[in-house]
């Protein structure tokens, strides 16, 4: 079942998941098989070697694709694993324009891993779309952006930019990639605002649990998909079975844990607002932000990811070493609220020159509001500033 007239939620349960044909089974089984039997030279029943396709993997491509409205889905070992597809079938002397504040691993591998096979990369401030423009050269093949950023949530115009990438290159275009990791499908879909490709970490909300790592490109482009199909079969840094069948677990109650991340989000980001040691929220659900008006008119919803000045590092580690319901952990996404330092943990690749420029401070606080009972994940953030 692929279904585009069904709902978001329909889509989530079914789209790639139709019953076992053999059994019944309502979920999709767990294919742990290497190879497959062949019926013949060169005949096959859909699948010869599990680096190439695994039915459970086809499922959660088939579902994610469905879900951010693009054509095809391809699955990875981890959010970077994905990241690294997007760039391995440059050349030497294809140039990439990258925002200037997205996940430090994605800094990290444009910075000191890609660039020693001749690709160069530019990094701009892609909430202003001009910026983006004038960074085009005649080499440039790719432009990659995140939105809401990691964790300064800046808002780039998804759409403006996507115009600037299609007027440029060879038709149809420069493709525009969008990191949605922090959004997820259901509260941003940049397919249906031009972009050509979707990334997600999929370890994050997308699986909901914290138990799985993987990573997604979604695209709506013929050559793109032939592409990324070549780089798995190729590399094999494909998502295991067990993580695909994972995955498929947590989206079938996306729709659901969004609407109360995003109950939650507003709730702590309005607390944490109107809290006297707190300097500044950096949230799109707030009228403050600068970015309000896009994120109202670009999003569904604003989300559970926060982050907030304490004011100095040692307030920042009293106040993570204080938490009790929240944990201190580096990641996002899953049912339980984590707090994090991105100073020395999702953003400690980068130098501290240019952690000082785009403005993440040793005060810098990121959390990732879960699903507990938002009486007590406010309950615990009192108790934890009050000990600053």
């Amino acid at each position: 079942m692929n279904n585009q007239n069904h709902a978001f939620s329909t889509r989530a349960i079914h789209d790639g998941q139709a019953p076992d044909p053999r059994t019944g089974a309502v979920n999709v089984p767990l294919y742990l098989s290497s190879t497959y039997q062949l019926e013949g030279i060169e005949k096959h029943r859909g699948w010869e070697y599990s680096r190439v396709s695994n039915p459970t993997r086809d499922a959660v491509e088939i579902c994610l694709a469905s879900l951010e409205g693009g054509a095809t889905g391809h699955a990875f070992a981890s959010g970077m694993a994905a990241i690294a597809a997007l760039v391995t079938m440059l050349k030497v002397g294809d140039h990439v324009i990258c925002g200037d504040n997205v996940y430090g691993g994605t800094t990290r591998l444009f910075t000191q891993v890609i660039p020693h096979h001749g690709i160069e990369f530019s990094f701009v401030d892609t909430s202003n779309p001009e910026n983006v423009c004038r960074a085009i050269r005649p080499t440039t093949k790719l432009v990659h952006i995140e939105t809401p950023t990691n964790p300064l949530m800046t808002l780039t115009d998804i759409r403006a930019v996507a115009n600037i990438c299609h007027e440029h290159g060879i038709p149809p275009g420069i493709p525009l990639s969008v990191d949605n990791t922090f959004m997820s499908p259901w509260f941003q879909r940049p397919i249906e605002l031009g972009a050509d490709i979707v990334m997600h970490s999929t370890t994050k909300f997308l699986n909901g649990h914290s138990d799985g790592l993987g990573g997604i490109l979604v695209t709506t482009r013929p050559d793109l998909a032939e592409q990324f199909r070549f780089v798995q079969k190729c590399t094999g840094g494909i998502l295991s079975p067990f993580e695909s069948w994972l995955v498929l677990r947590g989206v079938k109650t996306l729709a659901v844990r969004m609407r109360q991340h995003d109950e939650n989000g507003r709730r702590v980001a309005a607390y944490l607002a109107k809290h006297p040691k707190v300097s500044r929220v950096l949230y799109p659900g707030l009228a403050t932000h600068p970015q309000y008006e896009l994120a109202k008119c670009q999003m569904h919803g604003f989300g559970s990811m926060i982050a907030f000045e304490v004011g100095s590092r040692a307030n920042a580690d009293k106040l993570l070493q204080s938490v009790r319901v929240i944990t201190n952990g580096e990641s996002l996404g899953g049912v339980e609220s984590l707090i994090s330092h991105s100073a020395t943990t999702t953003h400690a690749a980068l130098p501290q020159e240019t952690r000082d420029r785009i403005g993440i401070t040793e005060g810098l606080v990121r959390i990732s509001v879960g699903i507990e009972d938002i009486a007590d994940i406010l309950a615990d953030l009192d108790q934890a500033l009050a000990a600053i």
